[in-house]
């Protein structure tokens, strides 16, 4: 039988409510993380405030055990969540988390008080003695401790010789009672009638049964081995009528007992022969066993307090002491016996130490010679009385004498009276009592020596008894009243009643202590009781009040029962039901009956108890015999039926409210049990299993019934009704959401702590679900009705709804889910048919307006169009549209928007740049602004983009994929191509400046006039002052040109791809005017001057070019060896020619730089 854990209170609830509100107020000094604090209150909201876990505690189904399960499975579920803890295990944060929840839901009060003394209702449901018991069960029926004691007195239920005597008593009317039917033909009416007479056999064998049990239990230890044969009766035989011929004779070795002797010797007294300093001892012996010895002892102190210990046969032993002292003649071979004593010893003589005189030897001195001792002969089990007894039979004791008589217990139903001589073990007589009746008798005439009198009769013999007191015959009556096993109860003569009353006494040595407690009795109203014959009874409508009422009492202590009686009461009513032969149907239907009477009553009762009592009765009326009972009364079978019906209703009612009558999946499994028993219940016979298409539908009729009360109860709860009939559409549309968040928890829990319960029937779940959403739906279409054209906040229910419904398997694209979808489809559509005409319009009124100044990693207008397009694909994506091809045209037309878009983008940036460039300056003084480097990070962001917004996820079919293939890839190529004409032209217009150049060394050609006149003139004017190299500043300039501007590209342009690109079109195309312009003059000779610039020019490109990541490949083409080449030659040549050299300029690599030639 499980343990049962303590009730929860309504105060001890409000207790603990308190207890976490104030651990989250920050009121105790429990130190916690926030992940705990909020399992905490997470707890603290959802369970402990909701008005089911109320619900539960009043039903009384609600222990400290549920509140600690729930929370542990609700923080199982976070820590699993939870990131893994380098050296800290989950485990060991489970058992943290677990050990801080007890000590706040036991307080610190708790804690510190000491533990009260349980009160009886606490100690229910450990293994209780029998005076709990008493206390128990006086508590259940309301008698008095007056009554009980004097009920307790008057049946000496202390006495287990007169219980197990009272069994055989009823046992035996029982049987006579089965007789009586059996005769007179009066029996209940049953849905057969060849059961009448299986029902006296069936009387007749639960009453033997019993006798068997009770003829098997041990009686004594000790003595042969001895079982009465069953007693076998047919179906004709009368207890009444058994015979000698059926008796089993008993022999006189079967009542051999076995006696325990203590002889404990102290002192003698009165030694005067001897001298003080002789040594003295003792010896005892039983008469036939050993001798044993005392310790030595000085004459002048005879003291010894020695035990010894014996062990026989003999009822009447003898026991023999001697006193002696040692010798001291050399000649003397035995010590001198001083005195001795023998004892007849029985077990009614006292045990207390007496003082005896000894018998000494003829002429001793000793004549006043005393020993005290005590003398205790212990009464073996299986002796129940005994003691010395005149007897007159007509078949055993013949003679009337006094005679030593001991009433001997065979087995439980086998009694001997036996009479014994001394120092014998086997009777000298026995007689066995079964089937005689003992009663007080008057004296008998002519039998004298006897003073109170009293016989045993039985047909064909009589024998008579006297005892020397009335005491003495009272106690045998009473033991001779309980071994026979008579229904007659014998009553002490009346004349002793008065002659004690005369004599003013209310308890004289002659008055018997059983007539004390029946005058008392008399006096409390409790006499009736006290003679009642318990097999007149109608014990069937006593049980049924008996256990209603053990029922109620269980109910109301402090364990969470669930109609569960505890072992103790359990015990009584099994014993109450064997003793009295109560049907076990009648037991379980009475059971069922106040069962459901409490469930009804909204008291938790636990559905595996109902489905065990109701199995036994369904297996009995249908005639399977669970407790060896064949027949079936009709009035068993009409209330079995009646239960049955009530029972259905009852099981139906609480799968409907199933999350009302078992909150939070508690009692655990109880749910399921009770499907379990709704199965059981629809069964029509014992054999027969329902069809799964029947219990189906009984549950789906219930599940549907529970939809419409859960969403009541929820709109109640949120007081939804009147908010979404009234209010603005904002505060209707914040309603609507916060219900649907509470639909959601609600189906959440329902998975949770129901969903394994009806595991055999997802679908009914799923129709559940649905019937719950399509009553919210009502609620949601009428709100989303009321809210205004083009209004966009109604999105964020969608979201909340079809996140928990695609995650649902059972409810992914349902009829709600569906519903939901055709709802939402306009909006979206309309929502991005909006959105796609505003973005457009930004696009075209942007760049009339753009400054084209840097913003992150582009321009104000394209960052603008970059995060309108990215928010409106996450916008959809956040919608998760559960439809494949709805999703699909989504993501498409949304792809196909952004190319549209970045298309118009990267048009719009290059006719920009285009007009830019045209407005720079055609000189050395060009310096790139940042407005055309912002232009070109604006491509390169756009083609980063591209990749993100206008690529399509997820499986799409090999068609469409294609075709999107082929359709991005003219973004990526117009992108491409639009950067390389970006460059192009920006190349141009730096080759223009070079071409600037190149013109103004071309004055300096061979056979010029002007170069004549520039070349007299600087000659000239070199003798009187020291004139600037000519060339050089030109050089220089375009130097500082070409490097600025590689600083503000590389500085500016995000993107190094097209950097390293675009220098390498520079470089290339470089290289290339100046190799057509030496071309150009082939047959010509440079001048000096232009010679100089040149190879400045040429190998500072070089150098600068190299820094920037120009490959060597690159670097050293063909064009470039033509020219270097040429400047090679040409340098050679005005080496010879020119006087003053070229100053240090010289195309070598192991030159040094001009600016560090002096």
């Amino acid at each position: 039988m499980a343990r049962r854990q303590q009730k929860m209170n309504k105060q001890q609830l409000q207790t603990v409510k308190e207890r976490f509100q104030g651990f989250m107020n920050g009121e105790t000094q429990i130190i916690a993380d926030e992940a705990f604090f909020n399992a905490i209150q997470s707890y603290f909201e959802i369970f402990l405030k909701s008005d089911r876990v109320a619900r539960m505690v009043s039903s009384g189904g609600c222990s400290a055990n549920d509140f600690r399960d729930v929370f542990k499975k609700n923080i199982e579920k976070r820590v699993r969540s939870l990131p893994e803890i380098d050296g800290l295990s989950k485990e060991t944060v489970l058992s943290s988390w677990m050990a801080k929840f007890d000590t706040i839901y036991r307080g610190e009060e708790d804690l510190r008080s000491k533990p009260a003394r349980m009160p009886m209702s606490a100690v229910s449901e450990l293994i209780l003695s029998k005076e709990q018991l008493y206390e128990m069960f006086q508590q259940i029926l309301g008698i008095k401790k007056i009554e009980h004691q004097l009920l307790y007195n008057s049946c000496q239920l202390d006495n287990s010789d007169e219980q197990a005597a009272q069994i055989r008593r009823e046992l035996d009317g029982r049987l006579q009672m089965a007789e009586q039917l059996a005769k007179e033909r009066k029996t209940l009416k049953f849905v057969q009638k060849d059961m009448e007479n299986m029902y006296i056999e069936e009387l007749r064998s639960s009453v033997n049964l019993l006798m068997a049990n009770l003829e098997s239990l041990p009686v004594a230890k000790g003595g042969p081995e001895f079982k009465l044969q069953k007693l076998k009766r047919s179906q004709n035989s009368s207890f009444l009528d058994i015979g000698d011929e059926n008796e089993v004779q008993l022999s006189k070795s079967d009542v051999v007992l076995s006696f325990t002797l203590e002889i404990v010797i102290m002192e003698v007294q009165g030694l005067k022969s001897v001298a003080p300093n002789r040594i003295v001892y003792c010896t005892m012996e039983v008469e036939g066993g050993e001798k044993l010895q005392t310790d030595q002892a000085e004459a002048s102190r005879p003291q010894w307090g020695t035990q010894g210990d014996f062990t026989t046969t003999h009822p009447r032993p003898v026991v023999k002491i001697k006193f002696f002292t040692e010798s001291t003649g050399v000649l003397a071979l035995e010590d001198k016996e001083l005195g001795k004593l023998v004892l007849y010893p029985t077990p009614n003589s006292l045990k207390t130490p007496e003082l005896l005189p000894m018998v000494t030897p003829k002429n001793s001195q000793d004549s006043d010679l005393k020993m005290k001792l005590a003398v205790k002969m212990d009464k073996p089990p299986n002796m129940k009385h005994c003691g010395y007894l005149h007897a007159l039979g007509q078949k055993v004791w013949k003679r009337w004498k006094k005679r030593y008589f001991v009433l001997v217990q065979v087995s439980q139903y086998t009694f001997a009276m036996c009479s014994y001589r001394e120092k014998k073990s086997e009777p000298q007589e026995l007689m066995q009592l079964e089937g005689y009746t003992v009663d007080y008798t008057e004296p008998q005439p002519g039998l004298d020596d006897g003073r109170a009198f009293f016989n045993a009769v039985k047909e064909g013999d009589t024998v008579v008894y006297a005892s020397n007191d009335e005491q003495d015959r009272v106690l045998w009556v009473q033991a001779m009243y309980r071994a026979t096993g008579q229904s007659y109860k014998p009553t002490p003569p009346s004349q002793v009643q008065k002659l004690n009353a005369k004599r003013g006494s209310t308890q004289l040595p002659d008055v018997p202590i059983s007539q004390f407690y029946a005058d008392r009795a008399q006096k409390q109203g409790m006499d009736e009781f006290i003679a009642a014959d318990p097999c007149k009874f109608d014990h069937s409508a006593l049980f049924e009040v008996l256990q209603r009422k053990t029922l109620e009492h269980r109910l109301n202590d402090s364990y969470s029962c669930l109609g569960w009686f505890s072992p103790g009461q359990v015990f009584v009513l099994d014993e109450y039901c064997s003793r009295y032969g109560l049907r076990g149907c009648h037991r379980h239907l009475c059971y069922l009956k106040e069962l459901i009477e409490r469930a009804e009553g909204g008291t938790m009762i636990d559905p595996t108890l109902l489905h065990y009592s109701f199995a036994f009765c369904a297996s009995h009326v249908h005639g399977n015999r669970p407790d060896g009972i064949g027949t079936v009364t009709v009035e068993e079978k009409e209330r079995f039926n009646e239960i049955k019906e009530r029972l259905l209703s009852l099981l139906e009612n609480q799968i409907t409210h199933f999350r009302y009558c078992f909150p939070f999946g508690r009692p655990e499994g109880a749910l399921k049990a009770t499907l379990s028993l709704l199965e059981r219940v629809l069964m029509k016979d014992i054999a027969t299993p329902v069809p799964p298409e029947d219990v189906k539908k009984v549950v789906r009729r219930c599940l549907e019934k529970s939809a419409l009360i859960n969403y009541s109860h929820l709109s109640e709860y949120a007081k939804i009704e009147d908010a979404l009939s009234q209010g603005t559409p904002g505060k209707r549309l914040d309603d609507v959401i916060r219900l649907a968040e509470l639909c959601i928890e609600v189906l959440q829990q329902n998975e949770e702590h129901h969903y394994e319960a009806f595991s055999w029937w997802p679908d009914l779940m799923a129709e559940h679900a649905e019937i719950f959403w399509s009553l919210f739906a009502v609620d949601m279409d009428a709100t989303l009705e009321a809210q205004p054209q083009d209004s966009w906040d109604t999105f964020p229910l969608f979201q909340l709804l079809n996140n928990y419904l695609r995650n649902e398997p059972l409810l992914n694209n349902g009829k709600y889910h569906t519903h939901l979808q055709e709802l939402f489809i306009p909006l979206v559509v309309r929502y991005i048919d909006l959105m796609e005409s505003a973005i457009a319009q930004s696009i075209h009124k942007s760049f009339e307006q753009e400054t084209w100044q840097p913003v992150k990693n582009g321009s104000s207008t394209s960052e603008d169009l970059f995060w309108k397009l990215d928010a409106l694909q996450m916008f959809v994506y956040d919608l998760h549209w559960p439809e494949p091809e709805f999703s699909q045209h989504l993501d498409q037309r949304l792809k196909l928007m952004a190319s549209d878009m970045i298309e118009a983008c990267v048009k719009r940036t290059r006719v920009a740049f285009e007009a830019k460039l045209q407005k720079l300056s055609k000189s050395t003084d060009l310096r790139v602004p940042s407005s055309v480097c912002t232009m070109f990070n604006v491509l390169v962001d756009a083609k980063k983009q591209s990749t993100k917004l206008c690529i399509l996820e997820g499986a799409q079919e090999f068609k469409s994929r294609k075709q999107w293939q082929q359709y991005h890839s003219k973004i990526d190529l117009l992108i491409e191509e639009t950067f390389k004409e970006m460059i192009s032209l920006l190349v141009s217009k730096f080759v223009f400046v070079l071409e600037g150049v190149l013109s103004k060394l071309s004055r300096y050609d061979e056979g010029t006039f002007f170069s004549s006149i520039l070349s007299f003139t600087v000659k000239a004017a070199a003798k009187y002052v020291d004139v600037p190299q000519p060339g050089m500043d030109l050089a220089d300039t375009y130097i500082t040109f070409v490097r600025q501007n590689q600083d503000i590209l590389r500085d500016k342009v995000n993107e190094e791809m097209y950097i390293e690109h675009l220098f390498d079109r520079w470089y290339t195309t470089t290289i290339k005017v100046i190799c057509v312009w030496l071309t150009d003059r082939m047959d010509l000779q440079l001048h000096l001057y232009q010679l100089k610039t040149l190879i400045k020019i040429v190998k500072k490109s070089y150098r600068d070019f190299r820094l920037q990541g120009v490959l060597e490949g690159t670097l050293n083409s063909k064009t470039y060896e033509t020219v270097q080449t040429r400047l090679t030659v040409e340098e050679a040549t005005a080496s010879v020619s020119e006087s003053g050299g070229l100053q240090g300029i010289t195309m070598k690599d192991s030159d040094e730089e001009a600016e560090d030639v002096k």
